[in-house]
């Protein structure tokens, strides 16, 4: 069996997919697989279905969901029912034999992080894109209301973020530098506070012998940072700014920051 959570939940196995039309019953499975390996309790469950405000016979609910989950997954193979245990504190969810895509992704990131470290930068670069192909979307198409899948949720964004910054830093040192500037330019006005898009852009579009705008981009941050938040640009900001206007030859070195 396979789960995947890096989107819409999915649960599939030999290539047939199965799904769940009730959206209480996807949210109690996206819990369990977010604690996958720990013990989830009844009141957790509750939380993550209704917040403050839980019905009377919440905890009744909860029972049946479960029971209707078993059932699912009875049908999806886990036809020990084993997936999915009761213990005298709660609910726990176990992976045994069976994918998991973000065990996968984790995995990808590390295998990427490795490579990069090791100046291995085409396998760091197939790593990080393997990681970035696994995130099919929001999670739960951005439905997640309780307090454990919203912080999983944005666990997942600020990862796929970390991850495109591996993937064009592995670019770079490649010299692949032209390669990158429209992502890098749809990336720094798609999140604008983040300041490594610009320092990565400012980079690329200097080594490719666009320097006036490479400066251009560091006004552009600097007008941000102060309108938004108050601030000037980091230290490295500035320092990637001073070294592009004195044309610096630590420029042309692999990873230069």
């Amino acid at each position: 069996m396979r789960y995947e959570l890096l989107g819409p939940l999915r649960v599939s196995n030999a290539g047939e997919r199965y799904s769940l039309s009730a959206p209480k019953m996807e949210m109690t499975l996206a819990a369990l697989l977010v604690g996958a390996g720990r013990v989830t309790t009844k009141e957790q469950l509750i939380e993550e279905l209704w917040g403050a405000g839980p019905p009377r016979r919440a905890s009744a609910s909860v029972h049946v969901y479960l029971s209707q989950l078993r059932k699912f997954l009875m049908a999806a193979g886990d036809t020990q029912a084993r997936a999915i245990t009761t213990k005298p504190s709660g609910y726990l969810m176990r992976l045994d034999g069976s994918d998991y895509d973000v065990a996968d992704f984790r995995s990808a990131m590390r295998e990427g992080r490795a490579h990069q470290q090791a100046g291995a930068y085409e396998a760091a670069l197939d790593a990080f894109d393997r990681a970035l192909s696994l995130i099919r979307g929001p999670v739960l198409d951005g439905t997640p209301e309780g307090p454990a899948l919203t912080r999983f949720a944005a666990w997942v964004e600020e990862e796929r973020l970390a991850c495109l910054e591996l993937s064009v830093e592995a670019r770079i040192s490649l010299g692949r530098h032209r390669e990158v500037i429209g992502l890098l330019n749809a990336l720094t006005a798609q999140y604008p506070l983040r300041e490594s898009f610009y320092r990565q852009l400012m980079l690329v579009l200097y080594r490719s012998d666009r320097q006036a705008e490479a400066l251009g981009v560091y006004r552009s941050a600097q007008r941000v940072l102060r309108a938004e938040l108050g601030l000037e640009p980091c230290r490295s900001l500035r320092r990637l700014h001073q070294a592009i206007l004195t044309s610096d030859r630590l420029l042309d070195l692999p990873m230069a920051s």
